[in-house]
């Protein structure tokens, strides 16, 4: 499952994990997905996305950095993104107000270019 996840560009929700695996012709159950997936963020290898689709999405913590969200709220596309000047201003913002913040997850909403044509 980390090497799958790892292979991902993206966030993908526990049925999704399970229908890769399946598709490598791997056994697996849905509860056992379940259960890694807590084990794996438990530990610290595996990071929850909320996108607010009620459906939790999972992806392999990168030690390298992190990336934030775009999700279109039509067709549910869920699209990747980093930006240095965003992080910058995040780390100005929590030097502002005091506060020694250690994780952040950013998520923007709308619609992407093919729901607008």
């Amino acid at each position: 499952m980390i090497d799958l996840l790892a292979r991902q560009r993206c966030a993908l929700s526990a049925i999704e994990i399970e229908d890769r695996l399946r598709e490598e012709n791997r056994r697996v159950s849905r509860a056992s997905v379940y259960r890694v997936l807590d084990l794996l963020q438990g530990r610290g290898l595996v990071t929850r996305v909320e996108v607010g689709d009620a459906v939790a999405r999972f992806e392999a913590v990168d030690p390298a950095g992190h990336h934030h969200h775009l999700v279109c709220d039509r067709c549910g596309n869920l699209v990747p993104f980093t930006d240095g000047d965003l992080e910058r201003s995040i780390d100005r913002l929590s030097r502002r107000l005091g506060f020694r913040t250690r994780d952040h997850e950013v998520v923007l909403h709308g619609e992407c270019s093919a729901c607008r044509d």
